[in-house]
C-alpha cells in the first residue's frame, strides 16, 4: 500500500512538473508573438514618417496644400492605430497569461518617445512652413490699387533700428524654435531606439 501511495504522490508531482513547463512554453511563445508583431508596428510607424517626410518636401516646392492636408489627415489615422494596437499589447503583458511587467513598462516608454516625436515633428514642419520672420513673403491684401499699375504698399516703412532689432530678435527665436524641436527629435529616437535593442534582446533570449 505505501509503494502505491508513493507512485501516486511521484505521478503527480511530475504531472505537476510537465504541467507547468508546458504552461512556461506556452507563456513565452505567446509573448514572442506579441513582441514579434511590436516590431511590425514600429516598422508602420517608420514607413509613415518616410512617406510624411517626403510629402512635405513635395509640399514645400509645390505649395500644393490641399494634398498635404490629405497626407497629414491619413499619416495621423496610420499612428493612431498603431498607438491603439500597442496599448492593447501593453495590457496584455500586464494579464496574468503573460504576467511580464518590465516588458509593459518597455511599450509603455517606447509609446512616450512617439507622442514626443510625432509632436516635434509636426511643430518642425509648422515651422518650416511659416519659415523666418525676416524672410516670409509680404501679404498685398491690405494695400492700395489706385490705378491698375500703380500700388500703395503700406509695408513701406523706414527700418529703424528698433525695427531692426525686433526682426533680429524674431529670427533668433524662430531658430531656438527650430532646433530645439531638431534636438528634440533626435534625442527621442535615440531612446526608442535603446528601447528597441532591448525588444530584440528580449526575442533572442525568448528563441534561444
Amino acid at each position: 500500500m505505501e509503494d502505491f501511495k508513493k507512485v501516486s504522490l511521484a505521478d503527480a508531482e511530475a504531472t505537476e512538473t510537465e504541467a507547468e513547463e508546458a504552461s512556461s512554453s506556452r507563456k513565452s511563445s505567446n509573448t514572442l508573438l506579441l513582441l514579434r508583431r511590436f516590431l511590425e508596428i514600429q516598422q508602420r510607424r517608420a514607413q509613415a514618417y518616410a512617406k510624411l517626410k517626403q510629402g512635405f518636401a513635395e509640399y514645400m516646392v509645390s505649395g500644393g496644400e490641399l494634398g498635404y492636408q490629405q497626407l497629414c489627415s491619413e499619416i495621423t489615422v496610420e499612428f493612431n492605430d498603431c498607438s491603439k494596437q500597442v496599448i492593447e499589447m501593453e495590457s496584455l503583458f500586464l494579464n496574468p497569461d503573460y504576467d511580464r511587467l518590465d516588458l509593459a513598462n518597455l511599450l509603455r516608454a517606447i509609446q512616450t518617445q512617439e507622442k514626443q516625436k510625432l509632436h516635434l515633428t509636426a511643430t518642425i514642419q509648422l515651422l518650416k512652413k511659416a519659415g523666418r520672420p525676416s524672410e516670409r513673403l509680404v501679404n498685398h491684401e491690405n494695400c492700395r490699387f489706385p490705378k491698375p499699375m500703380e500700388h500703395e504698399c503700406v509695408h513701406l516703412h523706414e527700418i529703424t533700428e528698433a525695427a531692426g532689432t525686433e526682426e533680429a530678435e524674431a529670427d533668433a527665436e524662430y531658430d531656438n524654435a527650430l532646433k530645439e524641436a531638431i534636438r528634440g527629435v533626435q534625442d527621442a529616437v535615440t531612446t526608442i531606439n535603446e528601447h528597441l535593442e532591448e525588444v530584440k534582446y528580449e526575442i533572442e533570449a525568448l528563441e534561444s
